[in-house]
């Protein structure tokens, strides 16, 4: 793991934490109407999530589209602990997909005895390999009601769909289109990077680079420019996260030089056997 990966990886708790606490003062701090939502989902936690997107959208001068920006911002740095863990389990599953592969091959039939060699040497694999295949969803699992809740205020706060931001109305769509391009682009990067930096294509990833940015672009031009604008922010902040913590140019310098070593070793093992001989 390289020097940024470290710095974020022991950095980035704390950071969550101070998100945290700046998105409960946000909310308890703030008076105004917010979701009048009722129940434990609607009224407590997309109402608290309301109240701290209001709260720090009156620290900016009432600008709701500041005011989504920022607490976008803040969300991501919250859940940056689970997606630095679950980027660092997920490179480590692409990087034993060649042997993972191998398994498969070596145990084409499908009957119970070689089902069960090939899943013993798989669970020896994973264990040299330091990786849980299960690792990558535990995160996904924690931050998705987050993120759901999120949404959920963005698209239920009435307040928030008010006044204007820069060219639109956030209650209305983007007459321009400019919001859901970018937030389309922004998924395609980031999308791309992720495909760039694996060891083999993958005709499912291949085939979701593209089909997701086309998917989100269709979502944002037919919702308000609000929720637009937050999936802009997003991806862009996770097309940055990407190209720090999942940096295909640095994976795949770090695999040459892996290769390369390997081919010297065994260089130098023909060497010494043929000195051998003689």
């Amino acid at each position: 793991m390289n020097t940024v990966k470290k710095f974020i990886s022991m950095r980035s708790f704390p950071v969550a934490v101070i998100a945290l606490i700046i998105m409960v003062i946000a909310g308890v701090t703030y008076t105004g109407p917010a979701n009048s939502g009722t129940g434990l989902w609607s009224g407590i936690i997309v109402g608290a999530v309301s109240r701290s997107i209001l709260g720090v959208s009156s620290w900016l001068g009432n600008s709701y589209g500041l005011g989504i920006i920022v607490y976008t911002i803040l969300i991501r740095l919250l859940i940056l602990p689970l997606m630095a863990n679950q980027t660092e389990s997920m490179v480590k599953m692409q990087e034993i997909q060649p042997q993972l592969q191998a398994l498969q091959k070596k145990y084409s039939s499908r009957d119970q005895e070689s089902m069960m060699a090939m899943q013993a040497e798989q669970k020896a694999l994973y264990k040299e390999a330091n990786v849980s295949p299960f690792a990558s969803f535990l995160p996904l699992l924690v931050q998705l009601p987050i993120l759901m809740a999120l949404y959920s205020a963005i698209q239920t706060t009435k307040i928030l769909q008010q006044g204007t931001f820069l060219w639109v109305q956030l209650g209305d769509r983007d007459p321009y289109f400019i919001l859901p391009i970018l937030a389309a682009a922004f998924t395609f990067l980031s999308s791309y990077l992720v495909m760039m930096g694996q060891p083999e294509k993958n005709t499912m990833t291949t085939a979701m680079t593209f089909l997701m940015p086309l998917m989100i672009f269709f979502f944002a031009i037919n919702v308000p420019s609000v929720l637009s604008l937050y999936w802009v922010v997003s991806n862009a902040f996770q097309v940055a996260q990407t190209w720090t913590l999942q940096n295909p140019f640095k994976l795949r310098a770090q695999r040459q030089a892996k290769k390369d070593a390997e081919k010297a070793r065994e260089r130098a093992i023909r060497k010494a056997k043929r000195s051998k001989k003689r």
